[in-house]
């Protein structure tokens, strides 16, 4: 058989199925209409190039990613939205690879993203554990993605807000909102989604003496994980524990009663009972209109986070403020001006 040799092949002529990581001046020449018709096609490699404009700082990207979630705006909204985060050590990575294997088996098709603004060098520590998540992290129904790495809280949450409404353009209808830890991000995942469930480890009271009240309070369903075999009775007794703990906290205002539950990544055991706990979650507040009131609450909540990100980000990039910034910092630190008398010069100026 005849050796086969290759032509030169300019990097302008790659077929955009062969590699998805193209350069940018490559990926930019498609307008948002051949991402859109690609993304409702279910077409992974177009969905993660449109993701990629939508975590881009340039701004012809920007504009361009716009018109994306624009048009994917109308096909969204149909998944069911998950926000889970666990304390270390929890085994939220095994749990999220039974989990979604069981949602797929079910049917579903499941988008796993995360809310990490700590990521520049990890790119979010979901990537480290897609090699924990070996079977979810190839399945054909299933769709993983980092956070984008290097930015405040803020601009992360909100990037993830659009990746969701993208993912469900393109038929995943159940998003998995994964945060880094327990820490800041809890409260924005929990402005991103319906459900928050809250992962947490045989260690009955003491365990809840490092998590902050705010993170139990928002959570609507408290797993107790790795209640295998040897510690079977300890999960049992942390999950009384955190049952009780429940109890002090206001209603919600969903009317939803939290619970506390036990369950076995590494067996599945009671994994089915916390999807089936999600169900009931989901068939109630719909039945009572506090789902769709709640997503329109959200929607609104993330008008209000990017009006004033943008026009914290316009104030900064005016040349007269930036020329007063330095001589006004040091006037406070030397307590020759106060910092309100030092915010109105600066607004004044800048409302003019």
């Amino acid at each position: 058989m005849a050796k086969k040799t290759s032509r030169p092949v300019g990097p302008d002529k790659i077929p955009a199925s062969i590699n998805p990581h193209l350069p940018a001046r490559q990926r930019r020449a498609h307008d948002a209409a051949y991402y859109l018709q690609g993304i409702l096609a279910g077409d992974r490699v177009v969905l993660s190039q449109a993701i990629t404009l939508v975590e881009s700082t340039q701004v012809a990207d920007q504009v361009k990613a716009r018109q994306i979630v624009e048009g994917c705006l109308p096909h969204s909204g149909q998944s069911f939205r998950l926000g889970i985060t666990g304390v270390p050590g929890v085994g939220k990575s095994t749990f999220i690879e039974t989990f979604g294997l069981q949602l797929v088996s079910q049917g579903y098709r499941v988008a796993v993203l995360a809310v990490d603004p700590t990521s520049q060098l990890t790119h979010g520590s979901i990537l480290g554990d897609k090699t924990r998540m070996g079977q979810l992290s190839v399945h054909p129904a299933v769709y993983i993605r980092p956070s984008p790495a290097g930015e405040a809280l803020g601009g992360v949450a909100a990037k993830t807000r659009e990746l969701m409404l993208l993912c469900e353009a393109a038929g995943y209808n159940f998003i998995l909102v994964e945060t880094v830890g327990v820490g800041q991000s809890e409260v924005a995942v929990h402005q991103l989604t319906d459900f928050f469930l809250l992962l947490l480890l045989p260690g009955g009271g003491d365990e809840l003496q490092g998590i902050k009240r705010g993170v139990v309070e928002m959570a609507d369903l408290i797993a107790v994980n790795k209640a295998d075999e040897d510690r079977e009775l300890a999960a049992q007794q942390a999950r009384a524990t955190y049952q009780g703990a429940l109890h002090l906290f206001p209603a919600k205002p969903s009317g939803w009663i939290a619970n506390a539950v036990t369950c076995s990544a590494l067996t599945g055991k009671g994994i089915a009972e916390i999807i089936h706990t999600l169900h009931a979650y989901e068939q109630a507040t719909r039945a009572s209109g506090y789902f769709g009131h709640h997503r329109q609450e959200q929607a609104v909540h993330w008008l209000q986070h990017i009006l004033a990100a943008g026009v914290l980000q316009q104030f900064y990039a005016r040349p007269d403020i930036a020329a007063q910034l330095p001589a006004l910092r040091a006037a406070v630190r030397a307590g020759d001006m106060s910092p309100q008398a030092a915010v109105e010069r600066l607004l004044g100026g800048f409302i003019r």
